[in-house]
């Protein structure tokens, strides 16, 4: 589970803090807008956990379904079809259009196979229905919490999204001055 610890120094810490949003109104507009691109940050690296997490669960739903319906064809020769299930599916919950990569994949990889240290995926045959069971639990556990995390997020930069949107409508930021500053950068 994703534990948030009040004064944290992980990314995730500061983005769900309380303080994080306050007083943005009186903030520089660099500094909310860096503030959003940290929590958009943080949403992609979880999105990417997410994704992890919903790739062992399904090799592990095909494996179980495989016991049940007693086929032949292994979770091996079925790994395409499982992994383009998701990928070409019509999209569920709050997804968006990332613009960054995930900064932590490494990290992310390990954490999942840490869920279940003993299921071992790369050979779901030979685990026992109640391994099987065991680790299925584990992942959709932990998809439920990285979920619920990333949603929390994901209001944390719409409000920051918001409060950009609000300078430019009422004047106090303009595109002529963003688009300069575009150019000044190195």
């Amino acid at each position: 589970m994703i534990e948030v610890r009040p004064g944290g120094r992980r990314r995730i810490d500061r983005v769900l803090s309380p303080d994080y949003t306050s007083g943005i109104e009186g903030r520089e507009l660099s500094e909310v807008r860096a503030l959003r691109d940290e929590a958009a940050q943080e949403e992609t690296d979880l999105s990417y956990l997410r994704r992890v997490l919903h790739v062992r669960i399904d090799i592990v739903r095909a494996e179980q379904r495989r016991r049940v319906e007693d086929g032949s064809t292994s979770v091996v020769e079925q790994l395409v079809n499982i992994l383009s299930d998701n990928a070409v599916g019509p999209a569920a919950g709050s997804g968006r259009y990332q613009t960054t990569e995930p900064s932590r994949a490494e990290a992310h990889r390990r954490h999942v196979e840490a869920l279940v240290s003993d299921a071992d995926l790369s050979n779901v045959t030979s685990l026992s229905d109640a391994k099987l069971a065991q680790a299925l639990e584990a992942y959709t556990a932990e998809e439920d919490s990285v979920s619920q995390r990333r949603r929390e997020v994901q209001g944390v930069v719409d409000c920051l999204n918001a409060e950009i949107a609000r300078r430019y409508r009422e004047g106090a930021a303009s595109v002529d001055d963003r688009l300069a500053e575009e150019r000044d950068r190195p």
